[in-house]
């Protein structure tokens, strides 16, 4: 007779010293909730996704033959003495989905072949079978798109120049100049005047240019001999070329050149909806399939019930339940036909998290990423459901958050710090959510601040007008935002926040300052220091220190380390398989030669230097532009960044508050008269780091500029000088201004999700 041996109740982590932790030790109770909070940069990433789950993933493909490991990523063990009693883990990140153009929404969440197979069976007139109402299989796409929904077509205005003639270059891409090959087909045809302005063509020669004849052109070459050509049309001989050739294994020029040339249209053929005439076109209760796709999703999810009966229930009812599910996370705005390359990252985790609730796995340890990025107060409680939902499934839940809904919800929380980089990596508090209150640490004072609406507002100095808003779900208003103050434009998720300041707003006032969270840099080199422009400045500092050459200093030059030019990673390209990233066993990962390494200032080599956080480096540097632009950078709260860190190890808001951070530096107080967009800027930020960049940008307005802030944030609402707010809801519930004013008289608001939450908010830290 066997004895079961109890399941631990705990993860236990000893020793973990991977990045900045410091030999961190807990045990992580199991189904249960566990929070990890701590200001940005204070170890949390590196506990939760590169140690626990690192190590969890990690074991399970030891658990896989040689054969199928050699087609899985290759993980490193994590730095730490022992983690015991680890669980399966899934991590549910903010990576967007993938998929390519023939992804969407409907595709993703598996509720497309649910509709398909509700439209094989009750369809009129009728189709075929499920499969057949596909757009992604040969039997149901519309032919001319094949599936995709658009055209890619040659763009006249780029090909041509219609106000020149051939002789003088009319076609502009390279391959057709004056003189090569294909050129002397047009101008040797004897079809055309060489000399005519291609805008004075008759219709027919213009067509002729275009798509040719079905003849042949004799042309002269070297040594009396001439080659038949066809006469194909330089649009024609584009597409065949280039268009066509498009897909797996396309060079790099080719695709530049579509990308130069081409232009996506919608397809003339389907309209957009991918679907051959038969399949777009049948009908089920006076329901189209695309029509039924183009829906916002909470309208969907109120029409399917009226399409069932007794035997397509099954089917209608699974699919209510999927779709109601996007819903209560707050994504009832979007519709099935949307691709999913379109999606934010903080939508793209939604969705993930979605389709994990329907498992019948247990004992599960799902990883969340600060899953309420880009969601309304109102949706963070219907976050916190599902993440309940997954516990009370017998799951263990770690999600790392700033969010203080998501803190308070925690059945347990465990704060890293005291501060970011070399000042943090240490548990600083592990317990419940009452004990983190009274425990002294930063999360644990900014629980229970007090915060007011703010009363005394900047008085505007002149506005903006927006005219005929429509773009998207807007409904066509008119709309006057205040100069020379803070605004903050808000609503819930879908509402057309983003939709009115990108698609209307900036669009008709160019001048405007718009500081995204899109990538800072594409080159695998480029780092904080680079980006902002100290590394010169560094570089003169060490050579003067030293008596030497700069450019012994610069890792991508004469001091660069040999064998990996100066990236201190070597990467391994395994073709088939995944690459290999490094640490160059040479210069150990530190960039230089031993020779410059060996050349010091102040104890500190110049690779000692770039290891250095921004806010280190500002009291270790004396030069002024130096400590001028890595203040900046402290101040949007990135101090605790390093010099040498790879830009493409930054989040979406640490982007964004890096190219604010050299806005500031490039312009004096004094020149600060422009109109600056920002959207979610408080993304990722802790609480207490919040404070320094509303302190910022209130620097911005009373320098004189203008500031416009998409937010969710409700400290930066309460603090704005006016605020925008469209609603009432998403999608086809949203596209309307619902409110207008200060935050203090959003508090009194009615018909305002905004102003409800506000309140609460202000009562709950009175």
């Amino acid at each position: 007779m066997s004895t079961s041996v109890p399941a631990s109740a705990f993860i236990s982590v000893t020793g973990a010293r991977e990045n900045n932790l410091r030999d961190v030790s807990l045990t992580i109770p199991k189904r249960a909730i566990t929070a990890f909070v701590g200001v940005s940069g204070s170890g949390k990433s590196s506990l939760v996704f590169d140690t626990i789950a690192a190590e969890a993933q990690r074991q399970l493909n030891e658990t896989f033959s040689a054969f199928v490991r050699g087609f899985l990523p290759k993980l490193g063990q994590p730095d730490a003495d022992l983690i015991e009693d680890l669980s399966t883990a899934i991590v549910v990140d903010q990576k967007r989905l993938g998929g390519g153009s023939r992804s969407t929404l409907g595709t993703v969440s598996d509720i497309n072949p649910l509709l398909r197979l509700l439209f094989s069976r009750r369809s009129v007139p009728y189709v075929g079978p499920g499969f057949d109402f596909s757009f992604n299989l040969p039997g149901g796409m519309c032919p001319g798109c094949a599936g995709i929904g658009r055209q890619v077509r040659l763009d006249h205005a780029k090909m041509f120049d219609r106000a020149k003639s051939l002789n003088e270059g009319a076609i502009l891409h390279r391959d057709f100049a004056v003189d090569s090959w294909y050129w002397h087909v047009y101008a040797q045809s004897g079809k055309f005047d060489n000399d005519l302005p291609l805008a004075e063509y008759t219709d027919e020669e213009w067509q002729l240019l275009l798509w040719g004849a079905d003849e042949k052109v004799a042309l002269a070459t070297t040594g009396r001999k001439t080659l038949n050509m066809d006469l194909e049309g330089v649009e024609a001989k584009f597409n065949r070329l280039f268009v066509a050739a498009d897909g797996e294994g396309t060079s790099d020029r080719k695709k530049e050149t579509l990308a130069r040339f081409t232009t996506s249209v919608r397809c003339p053929d389907c309209g957009g909806t991918r679907l051959a005439q038969a399949q777009r076109t049948a009908t089920v209760g006076g329901h189209t399939l695309p029509g039924i796709c183009a829906l916002d999703l909470a309208s969907l999810h109120a029409l399917l019930p009226s399409l069932s009966d007794a035997e397509v229930a099954p089917i209608v009812d699974e699919a209510v339940e999927r779709i109601g599910a996007l819903v209560d996370m707050g994504l009832g705005y979007l519709t099935l036909d949307r691709e999913t390359s379109t999606l934010s990252g903080g939508e793209s985790q939604r969705i993930k998290m979605v389709r994990h609730l329907g498992s019948a796995l247990v004992d599960v340890m799902y990883i969340f990423d600060e899953p309420t990025i880009g969601l309304h107060p109102r949706d963070v409680g219907r976050m916190n459901a599902l993440m309940a939902r997954l516990r009370d499934k017998g799951n263990t839940v770690l999600v790392v958050e700033h969010d203080t809904d998501v803190i308070t919800a925690a059945d347990h929380v465990v704060e890293l710090g005291p501060r970011a980089g070399s000042d943090g990596g240490r548990i600083v508090y592990q317990g419940d959510v009452a004990g983190l209150r009274g425990s002294g640490t930063l999360t644990g004072e900014f629980l229970h601040r007090p915060i007011t609406a703010k009363a005394q507002v900047r008085t505007p100095t002149g506005t903006l007008r927006v005219t005929g808003a429509t773009a998207n779900n807007l409904r066509g208003f008119d709309l006057d935002v205040p100069l020379g103050v803070l605004v903050a434009v808000t609503g819930v998720a879908g509402s057309g926040k983003s939709t009115l300041v990108r698609e209307v707003l900036v669009p008709q006032h160019p001048e405007t300052i718009v500081v995204d969270q899109s990538a800072v840099a594409t080159s695998i080199r480029s780092t904080p220091a680079t980006w902002t422009g100290v590394m010169d400045p560094i570089r003169k500092f060490y050579a003067a220190r030293t008596g030497t050459k700069p450019a012994l200093f610069s890792f991508n030059s004469a001091g660069a380390c040999p064998t990996c030019k100066g990236l201190g990673v070597v990467y391994s390209d395994l073709s088939y398989l995944d690459g290999v990233r490094s640490t160059c066993t040479d210069c150990e990962g530190r960039r230089y030669t031993d020779e410059v390494l060996a050349l010091t200032v102040d104890g500190l080599s110049i690779s000692d230097a770039l290891d250095l956080t921004a806010a280190k480096a500002v009291e270790f540097f004396d030069q002024r532009d130096v400590r001028k632009r890595l203040s900046a950078v402290v101040d949007v709260g990135l101090g605790y960044l390093t010099l040498g860190q790879p830009l493409s190890t930054l989040s979406g808001g640490e982007c964004q508050r890096l190219k604010l951070a050299g806005r500031l530096h490039e312009e004096g107080p004094a020149d600060r008269s422009g109109v600056y967009v920002l959207d979610e800027p408080t993304t990722g930020l802790h609480m207490s780091d919040c404070g320094h960049l509303l302190a910022l940008l209130d620097r911005l307005v009373d320098g004189g500029s203008s500031v416009i802030v998409v937010e969710h944030n409700l400290d930066v609402v309460a603090h704005a000088d006016h605020v925008i707010d469209l609603g009432p809801d998403g999608g086809d519930g949203g596209g309307s201004v619902v409110f207008t004013g200060t935050p203090a008289e959003l508090v009194g608001a009615t018909g305002s999700f905004t102003g409800e939450h506000l309140a609460r908010h202000v009562a709950a830290h009175a």
